[in-house]
């Protein structure tokens, strides 16, 4: 699968949120690192079909996102920072099998589907339990299964450790290690992305660095360091 951006510019309520940013990506694993508001999530929703671009254009598998939602459905599926954004239904079951329905299965197909997906990691029991019931972690997987049901060919994935303890970001990242499907992550944390082929460095809205990690991530971490330790706080305003 092939994520072409071209040009991408986004202005939101009047700003500048994304500036000309174009990367062909193929890559089964790739990272979004930034600062808060250096445009990370926004180019997440671009890539996901979420946002339209006001300038450029934004493509996956040659298909524009934004102006199919069928293809869109069929194609990429979008995991939010915060899950509670994101689970609409009382329970797990519901939850899961609401995607499948907007696919096109009969009710009993999705619920059949669903219950699958839950024995494939393992949570059977959890079908009939109250999504507002369950751990900031396990709502993360409920989001992850729910998206992986959709069988969608990219991820894309927003601060999806954001708020979890180690061991429970230990447990997801095992799951998403197994995903044959291409995803996309966006993180202020390097340290997420190891293992990852290409990671792309946003600052204002701009891409800065584009590559493999071991290049990036060190460039990135070291400025995010120099940031840290000066005493000129101009760059906030950013």
């Amino acid at each position: 699968m092939s994520i072409d951006l071209h040009d991408v510019g986004v202005t939101l309520a009047g700003r500048p949120v994304l500036r000309a940013i174009s990367a062909g990506l193929t890559e089964a694993r790739v990272g979004i690192v930034g600062r808060n508001g250096s445009g990370k999530t926004t180019l997440a929703r671009v890539i996901a079909g979420l946002v339209a671009p006001d300038l450029g254009r934004a493509r996956i598998g040659g298909i524009d996102l934004a102006t199919d939602r069928r293809a869109a459905l069929a194609t990429v599926g979008i995991i939010f920072q915060n899950p509670d954004h994101q689970i609409i239904f009382p329970t797990v079951l519901e939850e899961i099998a609401f995607g499948l329905t907007q696919q096109g299965l009969r009710a009993a197909e999705a619920e059949t589907a669903a219950r699958a997906m839950l024995g494939c990691f393992g949570k059977t029991h959890w079908a009939g339990a109250a999504t507002h019931s369950l751990s900031q972690g396990q709502k993360q997987l409920l989001c992850l299964m729910a998206v992986l049901a959709m069988r969608p060919r990219v991820v894309v994935m927003d601060e999806p450790f954001s708020g979890l303890d180690i061991p429970t970001r230990m447990q997801l990242t095992r799951h998403l290690d197994g995903i044959a499907a291409q995803i996309v992550t966006v993180t202020h944390d390097p340290d997420h992305l190891h293992g990852f082929d290409r990671v792309l460095w946003l600052e204002g809205g701009r891409l800065v660095a584009d590559g493999p990690p071991a290049t990036v991530l060190p460039a990135f971490a070291a400025q995010m360091r120099d940031w840290g330790e000066s005493d000129d706080l101009a760059h906030l305003a950013g």
